[in-house]
């Protein structure tokens, strides 16, 4: 738990950092952060997407958990509460597309899902302490061109690596390669579609997409579940 706790401080590190650098950037420099950010989200979301799809043995579970947690996110109206929870810190939605951003590049990969799972088995805090590296540096280009805001995605990794860090200690079986493959195919296409948004180029409602993250987890969870009935 060291370790999570770790990312947690590593993303508000670089979030200060960020927001100090942002004081002394030019409005045309923060632009072309931006745009660098939302290259980088696509490119990196589809690769992510792409070599998941290779080992996933459920080709089309991904089509469900998108379409179920898109539902359930339009359903509970995640990202205008998101919008009402960050006007008061910036302006229009800006930083709520920051944190989405934020929040998916954190949390999907290997290392945000393999990382907790191997610290709670063997103790290996290998994954976590590397990912800490990653979301210090991410934290940093992100909260200079979206500001101190951006910090608040801390609270959201803190939870998702606890809680899978949670699971895995309880049962270790249930986190599997194939689990993780459905969720880095569904968080590969969030991250590409949190970078259109980012480019401006369209707004996919990200933030509302997010629960879609989940549904790999109750697929799997059911799976298991009817297996031991069976």
């Amino acid at each position: 738990m060291v370790a999570i706790f770790i990312n947690f401080l590593a993303i508000i590190i670089g979030s200060a950092i960020g927001a100090v650098a942002r004081r002394g950037i030019r409005e045309k420099y923060i632009t072309v952060l931006n745009t660098a950010m939302g290259l980088t989200a696509i490119v990196l979301g589809i690769n992510v997407a792409i070599e998941s799809m290779q080992t996933s043995q459920y080709p089309i579970l991904f089509i469900f958990c998108l379409s179920l947690g898109g539902l359930l996110g339009t359903l509970l109206q995640l990202d205008t509460r998101l919008e009402r929870a960050t006007s008061r810190l910036s302006s229009g939605g800006e930083l709520s597309k920051g944190i989405t951003t934020s929040i998916l590049l954190c949390c999907v990969g290997t290392l945000a899902i393999m990382g907790p799972v191997n610290s709670a088995l063997s103790g290996d805090n290998t994954f976590l302490m590397t990912l800490a590296t990653m979301n210090l540096v991410t934290m940093v280009v992100m909260a200079s061109s979206y500001g101190f805001g951006v910090a608040i995605t801390s609270i959201v990794v803190f939870l998702w690596l606890s809680g899978i860090y949670g699971i895995a200690t309880l049962s270790a079986e249930f986190i599997s390669p194939e689990l993780t493959s459905e969720i880095s195919i569904v968080g590969g296409i969030l991250i590409a579609a949190s970078g259109l948004g980012v480019l401006n180029i369209k707004d996919c409602k990200t933030i509302n997409l997010l629960p879609a993250l989940i549904m790999p987890m109750l697929f799997f969870l059911g799976k298991k579940l009817l297996e031991t009935i069976n």
